[in-house]
């Protein structure tokens, strides 16, 4: 069976909506970040990183989130998660959710966690990075709204594990003050995204509102 580490409110939420849109049989295990688990010694034997997610396999740890969701789209190919028999179409998948963990996911963490990037003592260049986490959200969604995002879902007619992954860094949206009202695409794909079954399992298991 495999096991899902996850925070609330974390990416983590996109590969526990994969792995319930596939019928996968996963048991998910919270890592309690207000008490530094993801630091302790046990979680850091899983994943050294020290962060979620990690997915335990029967054949080893995976990481990263575009590597999970790829390997759950793969591991259970009735669920019909990504287009696995096309090459090309497979490969854009694979850039969109690179772009959502390289680009979209960092300018967010520059809010909270500008000390990855520059000394924690110089707060006049954390100070800088929250100030412009804003426009660079904005610019990144902005982008995602008008070029990425095909509609109804990411890739069109076919919902896939971009779906998951996009709703869950635009939960993060209002907290990075974005306004939702300039990038309407994306504002209606959440909602899309909230009504399904899935999406709501998977919140009601970490413990995030409806």
């Amino acid at each position: 069976m495999l096991t899902l580490y996850y925070s609330p409110g974390s990416c983590s939420l996109a590969t526990h909506i994969a792995l319930i849109d596939a019928g996968a049989d996963f048991e998910a295990r919270r890592v309690d970040f207000a008490e530094s688990g993801q630091r302790k010694p046990s979680y850091l034997a899983i994943n050294p990183k020290g962060r979620v997610p990690a997915l335990v396999t029967e054949d080893g740890t995976l990481t990263e989130t575009p590597a999970l969701l790829a390997y759950v789209a793969q591991r259970f190919p009735a669920a019909k998660l990504a287009p696995l028999d096309d090459p090309f179409a497979f490969a854009r998948v694979q850039e969109f959710n690179s772009y959502l963990c390289s680009t979209a996911h960092v300018a967010h963490a520059h809010l909270r966690r500008g000390a990855r990037w520059v000394d924690a003592a110089n707060t006049a260049a954390i100070e800088a990075m929250t100030r412009y986490v804003p426009v660079a959200m904005t610019q990144i969604f902005e982008l995602i709204d008008g070029r990425m995002l095909k509609g109804p879902w990411v890739l069109g007619e076919a919902y896939s594990i971009c779906d998951p992954y996009l709703y869950t860094l635009s939960t993060w949206l209002e907290g990075d003050d974005v306004d939702l009202d300039r990038i309407p695409n994306v504002r209606d794909h959440r909602a899309r995204m909230a009504a399904r079954d899935s999406v709501e399992r998977a919140r009601a298991a970490q413990g995030l509102p409806a």
